[in-house]
């Protein structure tokens, strides 16, 4: 299930621990107003996103629920099984082809090593991809977005490891 805009920004408000009030003083609005939009019965005015975006230290792209992957290595502790990853290739081409693509990165792992070949999804052959790069960077903890390529000709290529 998608989480609505108010969903969205009554967890932002609880995790911050804000009350409703708190956000109505630190942006200029009523209390009443944050009301309506955590039962989304209204939406904030475009003026005062990037206040509440600010508020919250979170990008506008993730006040309004675009995913955002952002690139961080984490510490031993912190890492999960790469039987538990998952490896994301996006490509959308200039033509207007797309692909979107999510493989468990133990997958990707056991067909390297067995030699056997991965698919090609529209054309595009992952392959190409140099797989032993990506698990030594997974391995040191790094996950998030490892490649985003736009090209001269407009194609854009993203791979995401989490």
């Amino acid at each position: 299930m998608n989480e609505t805009f108010g969903q969205r920004f009554q967890r932002l408000r609880k995790k911050h621990n804000l009350t409703q009030e708190d956000v109505a003083d630190k942006v200029g609005i009523s209390s009443q107003a944050v009301s309506k939009w955590e039962n989304d019965l209204s939406a904030p005015d475009i003026s005062i996103l990037p206040d509440l975006a600010d508020l919250f230290h979170i990008s506008l792209d993730e006040l309004l629920g675009r995913e955002v992957t952002k690139t961080e290595v984490l510490k031993q502790d912190q890492r999960k099984s790469i039987d538990e990853m998952l490896f994301k290739v996006s490509f959308d081409s200039s033509e207007g082809d797309s692909a979107r693509i999510k493989i468990p990165v133990s997958i990707i792992k056991i067909c390297l090593e067995s030699g056997v070949a991965l698919p090609t999804i529209n054309g595009k052959d992952l392959n190409q991809i140099d797989f032993e790069k990506i698990f030594a960077l997974v391995e040191q903890g790094v996950i998030g977005e490892l490649i985003s390529f736009d090209s001269s000709d407009g194609d854009k290529v993203r791979i995401v490891v989490e």
